[in-house]
């Protein structure tokens, strides 16, 4: 009997695959707020490392994205082999072993050797649980099942902006040390979870495992194995994948290939979605919250961080909304409309703070309020599962992987310079996210298909009208409409009754579920 084989089937299955996969953006969000409350402070950490300058800090909290760079690279290259479990377990081990280095760290050369050993496990984790979650669930509630993950990593943000706070009253070791170790809990949580969790189904058919994926989406379906269903689902995901693979083995051009599947359109938008979801600014207030409201905004350090806690929670607030949004407005909808919304709280908060006055500051305090709502509703959670359904099986751990070292490395140079921006331009470092916010919208409009409904082999048709734009801009984003696989290979199902289906398809293969 396989190590996974449980008897969680159906909706329990998926919750499950659900929950272990938010263990790693758990630590995600954790790792993103933990240091904005223990940097940049006179504090016990700062006075055991030697109170680090700007320059200094931002090498200590942007490294770890390097980490996180280096980890999705390596996904690259090895994750289609190891597979998406395997994946995942790994990342969990090398959080756990950087968490430990973090923890006990006597110098700031262990601390950042420890930020940039999570971070390669952080990478392996962006670039694989998306893929993961997303090859297991059904098109009708795909969006809202991947937007939980966004949710879960604010739920992890929001328990380091308040335990940063909590700690911060002790002027021990213990005010950075407990924080930063904290986060391997959910590390350990899921690299114990996924032991008993199966496989991808689209994986184990891509490494020719049929029956085990057979079995997989029966549990996943929570049918016999020869229902109709289970075996039409079966057969859906090996003729997409045989349309993919026409070419033979996978080579690296295939990522910037045209033709019907347009892999290259698929390649830039994977890329440029994480770059321009890190030039709304998220990060910008995500990292350093409680140092935007004491430096650029002039707030008490102790006010500082109980509006970072409270940034966290209207964070939380938008991402709840997602879990409606996504699936009920459709992915392109909710990053135009969040866009607008972003650059509008940019544009007021710039003006607010030009006024240099108390009461003004607080104004811009409800703006990053309201931006953080706006940034949980879309671009933090459709950002990172967007790519993930845009890409084929084929290469969707190879796409993903760009996609989150994309990521990493523009956080790197926002972490990186938004220190400096605070001290250089102050309030005027909003000018430069909020027009970028709104170039982002046309950009959507044009260039960016609807994903909402369609299954993951629907997908793979997306591109086929061709053009300029692929056909998004003639179709207002709407290219394919759901089962067009099933329509365009030919499979259909005959008869009546769940057992006494025949399955046909116009190619070479023919399953009886009889």
């Amino acid at each position: 009997m396989p190590l996974w084989e449980t008897h969680l089937r159906g909706g329990k299955l998926i919750a499950a695959l659900t929950v272990c996969t938010c263990q790693g953006f758990l630590v995600f969000g954790y790792d993103q707020g933990v240091m904005s409350g223990i940097i940049g402070a006179d504090n016990a950490f700062g006075r055991y490392f030697g109170n680090p300058d700007a320059n200094a800090q931002g090498n200590i909290t942007a490294l770890f994205d390097i980490g996180c760079a280096a980890g999705a690279i390596l996904s690259f290259l090895i994750g289609e082999e190891l597979g998406r479990r395997k994946m995942t377990m790994l990342a969990g081990i090398i959080m756990i072993l950087g968490t430990i280095v973090l923890a006990s760290s006597v110098s700031v050369g262990q601390l950042i050797a420890g930020r940039i050993l999570t971070g390669v496990g952080m990478g392996i984790n962006c670039a694989t649980t998306p893929v993961y979650l997303a090859e297991c669930c059904t098109p009708k509630h795909r969006g809202t099942i991947l937007s939980i993950q966004g949710l879960t990593s604010i739920v992890g943000m929001l328990i380091a902006y308040w335990l940063d706070y909590g700690t911060s009253f002790y002027d021990t070791d213990f005010q950075w040390r407990f924080p930063l170790a904290f986060q391997g809990f959910f590390a350990v949580n899921m690299a114990i979870f996924v032991i008993w969790l199966p496989d991808s189904p689209r994986w184990l058919v891509l490494r020719d495992r049929v029956e085990e994926a057979k079995t997989v989406l029966s549990a996943l379906h929570n049918l016999p194995e020869d229902h109709a269903e289970v075996q039409l689902n079966l057969l859906e995901i090996q003729t997409a994948q045989e349309l993919a693979s026409r070419g033979g083995p996978f080579k690296y051009k295939e990522l910037f290939s045209g033709g019907k599947l347009q892999n290259w359109r698929r390649t830039i938008i994977t890329a440029g979605i994480m770059v321009m979801q890190q030039w709304t600014g998220a990060n910008f207030i995500n990292y350093y919250a409680p140092v935007v409201y004491q430096t650029t905004m002039g707030m008490p350090r102790h006010t500082s961080l109980i509006l970072g806690g409270c940034t966290a929670v209207t964070y939380l607030i938008g991402s709840f909304i997602s879990l409606y949004t996504t699936d009920g407005l459709g992915r392109r909808v909710v990053l135009m409309g969040t866009s607008a919304g972003l650059s509008m709280c940019f544009v007021i908060a710039s003006i607010l703070l030009s006024l240099n006055s108390t009461s003004a500051a607080y104004g811009a305090v409800a703006m990053v309020f309201l931006f953080q709502t706006f940034l949980g509703i879309g671009w933090h959670p459709v950002a990172w599962f967007y790519p993930v359904e845009l890409n084929t099986t084929r290469l969707r751990s190879k796409a993903t992987a760009i996609m989150a070292a994309s990521n990493w490395l523009t956080t790197f140079v926002v972490v990186k310079i938004t220190p400096i921006a605070i001290n250089s331009i102050g309030w005027k470092t909003f000018i430069i996210f909020a027009v970028l916010n709104a170039l982002w919208i046309p950009i959507i409009y044009c260039f960016f298909p609807e994903t909402k409904g369609l299954s993951l082999e629907d997908i793979d048709h997306i591109f086929e009208k061709g053009g300029f734009t692929g056909g998004v801009f003639s179709t207002r984003g709407r290219t394919v409409v759901p089962s067009q696989h099933r329509q365009e290979v030919g499979l259909v199902a005959e008869g009546k009754g769940d057992h006494a289906l025949h399955i046909e398809n116009s190619g070479d293969k023919n399953i009886s579920a009889a």
